[in-house]
C-alpha cells in the first residue's frame, strides 16, 4: 500500500455518512447543523472504537443527488467535518456527492488525506447524463496546495451504467494513465450492493501502478474473498443497525468485522 497514512495493509475505510445538508429534501431544518455534527460524533466513535483504519465523510443522505453542489450544502460539510476532527485518532476523507471539484475543496481546506469521487467517463444515471470534471479536480487540487491528498476514483457509479464500451479492467487502466488515479474504486450497482467479484479481478490484474479497493457491498460474509484480491475496502452500510444503510452505526458490527479482517491481513 504506497499511501503512507495507513498504518496497516489491506485498510478498512469506514463511512461517516452525514444527515441531509441544508438545501435538501430530508434537511432537518429545526435540528439544524448542530443535530448533523452530533449524530456524525455518535457513529465516529464507534468507528473508531471498533478498530478501523479510516474514516470517509459522505452526504449519502442528500437525495436526489446533484452533479453540482449547491454552495450551501459545501458549507455545513465542511463545518461537519472541522467539528469532529478534533476527535478523530484515524486519516479522514471526504466525498461530497457528486460533484469532484465540492470534493476537493472540502477536503483541502479540512485537511483530509483523500477524497473519493466519481472522476472519469460518463455515465446513463438515475439523474441524467452523468459527465464528470476530472481535469478540473485535478488542477483545484494543484491550485489549492494540497498536491499529496489522494483522489480515489470510483470507476463504475452507483445508480447509473457507464456509457463507455471499453470493458471495466481498460477504463481503470486509462484513468490511470491519463487521469492520474492515485487509487481505483470498484462499486456495485447500488449503496451497499458488492461490486461482482470477477470485476474486482479483472481491474486488479490490469492495473498495476496504484491500489485497488472494493468499494461498496463488503461484508463479513464476503470480506475474506474481496480481500484476496482488493488491496483495501470502503464499507459503509453492514457497519449500521440492522445493516441498513440509514441507520446509526453498530458498534458491535464493527468489531465483530475488524475481528475477522485482522485474522485476513
Amino acid at each position: 500500500m504506497p499511501f503512507d497514512f495507513f498504518a496497516k495493509k489491506k485498510p478498512v475505510i469506514a463511512m461517516a455518512h452525514i444527515g441531509a445538508l441544508p438545501g435538501t429534501p430530508l434537511y432537518d431544518a429545526a435540528g439544524g447543523v448542530d443535530k448533523l455534527i452530533a449524530s456524525v460524533i455518535k457513529d465516529v466513535e464507534k468507528l473508531q472504537d471498533g478498530g478501523v483504519d479510516a474514516i470517509m465523510f459522505g452526504n449519502e443522505n442528500d437525495r436526489p443527488y446533484v452533479f453540482k453542489a449547491p454552495l450551501e450544502g459545501i458549507a455545513a460539510m465542511t463545518a461537519v467535518v472541522q467539528a469532529l476532527k478534533p476527535r478523530l485518532k484515524v486519516p479522514f476523507g471526504v466525498n461530497y456527492l457528486w460533484d469532484p471539484k465540492a470534493s476537493v475543496a472540502i477536503g483541502a481546506v479540512t485537511g483530509a488525506k483523500f477524497v473519493r469521487e466519481i472522476f472519469t467517463g460518463v455515465f446513463a444515471s438515475d439523474m441524467g447524463i452523468w459527465e464528470p470534471d476530472c481535469a478540473g479536480a485535478a488542477r483545484l487540487r494543484r491550485n489549492l496546495g494540497c498536491a499529496d491528498m489522494k483522489l480515489l476514483f470510483n470507476i463504475n457509479a452507483e445508480f447509473a451504467h457507464s456509457l463507455d464500451g471499453r470493458p471495466i479492467e481498460l477504463r481503470a487502466k486509462s484513468a490511470v494513465f491519463s487521469s492520474l488515479a492515485d487509487a481505483i474504486l470498484v462499486s456495485g450497482p447500488l449503496t451497499g450492493e458488492p461490486a461482482a467479484q470477477s470485476d474486482l479481478r479483472k481491474v486488479k490484474e490490469t492495473v498495476k501502478d496504484v491500489p485497488v479497493f472494493a468499494n461498496t457491498g463488503v461484508n463479513i460474509d464476503n470480506v475474506a474473498d474481496v480481500l484476496s484480491v482488493a488491496d483495501g475496502i470502503v464499507i459503509g452500510t453492514h457497519f449500521k443497525v440492522d445493516g441498513n444503510t440509514w441507520n446509526a452505526v453498530d458498534g458491535s458490527r464493527v468489531k465483530r468485522f475488524m475481528d475477522k479482517v485482522a485474522t485476513l491481513r
